[in-house]
């Protein structure tokens, strides 16, 4: 698959295993620095193991990892899920994806959120879901902002930096004439 770039600045592009340990600075940026990450520790490279197990299946049943870099160096990740993985649930998936700060408020975000909507509509999926926590509200916003409404709340079943947190579910229901 070719990347595509914005303004030539930035290239948003199918993940490779070559791009697993920039994938794990920006996550692990979100584990250690924030509330967008539930994770209390940092991950390895078995984290991303995905990658390669996807590179291996049929196209029709794998689902896309995407990088986005900027003078070659990874600044983003974001990935297109089944949110459950049985054949009755194939018509709803789970989005989600980091962006380093220093490159948020540029429209990558939105471009990225924008291709895994394509791809999910090529899979034939009716609407996609995104967890976020109560404490992110920034990811909160950008998902309201984009189409995505509050579907289910747990309260307060996780803790982080000490703090409890909600997982807020979101739905976001694919239209046809949508772009």
């Amino acid at each position: 698959m070719q990347g595509s770039r914005d303004s030539g600045k930035y290239l948003l592009r199918e993940a490779s295993t070559e791009d697993i340990p920039g994938m794990l600075e920006v996550f692990n940026y979100y584990v250690e620095n924030s509330f967008a990450s539930y994770l209390e520790t940092s991950v390895g490279p078995e984290f991303f193991q995905v990658i390669q197990s996807e590179k291996e299946q049929d196209k029709d049943e794998s689902f896309p990892f995407y990088v986005i870099e900027e003078n070659s160096k990874i600044i983003g990740i974001g990935a297109l899920r089944p949110y459950f993985p049985f054949p009755n649930f194939r018509h709803t998936g789970v989005v989600s994806y980091f962006i380093l700060p220093g490159h948020t408020r540029k429209g990558l975000g939105s471009k990225m959120l924008g291709k895994l909507c394509t791809e999910a509509r090529e899979k034939k999926m009716k609407s996609l879901l995104a967890n976020v926590s109560s404490k992110n509200e920034a990811s909160l916003n950008f998902h309201l902002k984009h189409g995505f409404i509050e579907c289910g709340r747990f309260r307060e079943v996780g803790i982080k930096f000490g703090k409890y947190f909600d997982i807020i579910w979101l739905q976001k229901f694919l239209g046809q004439d949508e772009q």
